[in-house]
């Protein structure tokens, strides 16, 4: 006779395949939460020069409420992960879609500098942490049987690549029919489809709560950030947030200030996320088949060399679409190493806080986001040195061993 486990036996619950949220269903609402939640935030950068113009601020302004955002995204995600575990990811999908939407209808009618930072910076940032894909995919984990699993995760962070690709040539589209306040208001009520779907994501009261475990939270962290190669995880991850933040949100006004248009940026950013689908599926693929340090390196190096040449050569059209096609993603390599780490009966995943989605948020908190939004401005009269990080992440990503974490052997005991 065999036992099924109480997550095995709540799993199996909630994804019964008599309901309407079958795994299938489970599936696509969570995809289609991650491309919502997704998609306007890889479009604001299109608003950066109407807004400022607007108002008549320096570029300067609009980099510092999204360097706010893209740190408190980064803080927020820990205890947006921790919410999930002991109140179910519904609520929190919920709260963060509502602060999402508030501060996109606030930035569209943001007249001052306070009101920026509170709109496009506080309510955006912590908004994200609450609808993210990370809350997603550790919903995923958590109602899905095992089998359904692995193509869940693959499909959930291809979701997030859709939505930056379907998002930002309608952004575009949007702003030229109606105008850029009316754009962020469209997203706003977009973004508020996540309430009814986030109901197929809801967990049966028995795993919503959490019994003690040998491990704190606190004492989780601590052991993570002990651990060497979680650190130079971490540490190459800053060039990561500072490449995609740079690209996303000063790319835009970039290739306007050089004499193309406004549909080439929403193309380039939609072809980054056209081709991080593919590329998150097969860094998925291949991480399984190979050390996922190597791939990480490679894809460090492959973004100095196309952030490199695209400075160099004549911008074009052809140009951009070639670069955007060249920044690959690298979100399940990391996911895939932390998981490698908690691998193993004595592992973090004995932490009672549900250690997986906090410690691999703590990875994407590093503050490269915040750093490369409030940074721009001085970086673009002086990108001699920014492009070296890519370079020096591909050489820290070298050393990481993928085993699990050695626990202590009076602890274990």
């Amino acid at each position: 006779m065999t036992i099924q486990s109480p997550s095995a036996s709540a799993a199996a619950e909630a994804a019964k395949p008599g309901t309407w949220r079958t795994p299938v269903v489970i599936i696509g609402f969570g995809c289609l939460i991650t491309a919502i939640a997704f998609g306007p935030r890889a479009t604001l950068g299109f608003f950066l020069t109407p807004l400022s113009t607007a108002n008549h601020w320096g570029r300067d302004l609009f980099a510092f409420a999204l360097a706010v955002q893209n740190l408190l995204w980064g803080v927020g995600q820990p205890f947006a992960g921790m919410i999930a575990d002991r109140f179910g990811p519904v609520r929190v999908l919920c709260a963060g879609a509502l602060m999402y939407a508030l501060g996109l209808v606030l930035m569209a009618h943001a007249t001052s500098a306070p009101m920026l930072d509170l709109s496009a910076g506080v309510l955006i940032g912590f908004g994200l942490a609450g609808a993210s894909f990370m809350v997603v995919l550790a919903a995923f984990g958590k109602i899905l049987p095992p089998q359904w699993r692995s193509i869940a995760f693959g499909l959930g962070t291809a979701a997030g690549s859709f939505g930056q690709f379907l998002f930002s040539p309608l952004a575009v589209l949007l702003m030229s029919a109606f105008g850029w306040q009316q754009a962020l208001v469209t997203f706003a009520v977009v973004v508020l489809a996540v309430l009814p779907l986030s109901l197929a994501l809801a967990m049966p009261r028995a795993e919503t709560t959490t019994h003690a475990a040998p491990q704190s939270l606190r004492q989780a962290l601590a052991e993570a950030f002990a651990h060497r190669s979680y650190v130079l995880l971490t540490v190459g991850f800053f060039t990561c947030g500072f490449q995609i933040a740079f690209v996303t949100v000063h790319l835009p006004s970039y290739l306007v200030d050089r004499g193309l248009s406004a549909e080439v940026g929403g193309w380039t950013i939609g072809v980054i996320g056209l081709f991080n689908i593919f590329g998150s599926l097969t860094a998925g693929w291949l991480g399984d088949r190979m050390p996922k340090r190597y791939l990480l390196s490679l894809i460090y190096f492959g973004r100095a060399l196309a952030i490199l040449v695209f400075i160099l050569v004549p911008i074009s059209p052809v140009t951009c679409i070639v670069f955007g096609a060249n920044i690959t993603t690298m979100s399940p390599l990391v996911g895939g190493t932390v998981a490698s780490h908690m691998r193993g009966r004595d592992g973090w995943r004995r932490c009672r806080d549900s250690p997986f989605s906090v410690i691999r948020s703590a990875v994407f908190s590093a503050p490269g986001s915040a750093v490369s939004c409030s940074t721009a401005p001085v970086l673009m009269n002086r990108c001699g040195g920014w492009r070296l990080f890519g370079l020096l992440s591909a050489v820290i990503n070298l050393p990481i061993v993928e085993k699990p974490v050695a626990r202590p052997a009076a602890l274990a005991a």
